[in-house]
């Protein structure tokens, strides 16, 4: 069960760290001072991040791996649920093609 619950902290905290980098992009692109809004979003995510992996350790690395494990499948989560819709590609009436 300890595993479990350790791909699930992993979850979660890359919930947030991708959470909060996404938020960082709405704000910085719209700031005056953009490299701010990076360089103290890298620092806070990169921090609380790490204490949340140690805290799940517990002292016992054998719960990282799957701890990490969360934080991978939280990032493929968000790069699929951030992917833009595939649309078919357009028809045209009546059957042409750009063959002569």
């Amino acid at each position: 069960m300890g595993e479990a619950l350790a791909v699930l902290a992993g979850a979660l905290l890359g919930a947030f760290f991708f959470g909060t980098l996404w938020l960082t992009v709405r704000r910085a692109v719209g700031s005056s001072q953009p490299a701010v809004w990076f360089a103290a979003s890298m620092l806070g995510r990169t921090l609380l991040t790490m204490a949340g992996f140690y805290v799940v350790s517990r002292a016992d690395w054998s719960r990282l791996p799957f701890c990490v494990l969360g934080f991978f499948l939280a990032n493929v989560a968000v790069r699929l649920w951030g992917r833009a819709p595939r649309t078919a590609s357009p028809r045209r009436a009546g059957g042409a093609t750009d063959a002569p």
